[in-house]
């Protein structure tokens, strides 16, 4: 039996002052991510020609599963490594950075889930999605729903 709490209307206005403060917190920056990811993206040739949402969605799908693949067979990236031997000969860290990401970093379950985001905030900045206030809506949504939201797992 749970307890029954009751806020005065100031203490009310707080607590959800400082949810929402918090919430902020956690998306600030993600609209603006998502235009300059979209952007990059485009500099780059990705958006020559239309694309179809199915297949943006797809290339999301994708990323996810090569995590999943590098997670399996244990391959992790390995930070101390690669900031050791970028930081060995700072001076040519800028020539050697992809060679020294490619060898620590790249197709590492890190990187796969970082290639995830970057794709959703791609798509994100493509459909002018405001990801901030959408996910800000369903964290606020959330709160009020059940253990697991009512299922197993």
């Amino acid at each position: 039996m749970g307890v029954n709490i009751t806020l005065s209307e100031s203490q009310q206005a707080k607590y959800i002052k400082q949810h929402k403060t918090d919430k902020e917190m956690i998306i600030q920056g993600l609209n603006e991510a998502s235009q300059k990811i979209h952007e990059a993206n485009k500099e780059k040739g990705f958006y020559d020609k239309p694309r179809e949402i199915g297949t943006l969605l797809m290339l999301v799908v994708s990323e996810l599963s090569e995590a999943l693949e590098a997670d399996r067979k244990d391959i992790h990236a390995d930070f101390e490594a690669y900031e050791t031997k970028l930081n060995s000969e700072p001076n040519r860290a800028f020539v050697k950075q992809p060679c020294i990401f490619q060898k620590y970093i790249k197709d590492t379950f890190e990187d796969e889930i970082a290639d995830t985001f970057i794709r959703l905030f791609d798509l994100c900045g493509y459909m002018n999605i405001d990801i901030e206030k959408h996910i800000m809506l369903k964290l606020s949504y959330n709160e009020y729903r059940p253990h697991k939201h009512g299922k197993n797992y």
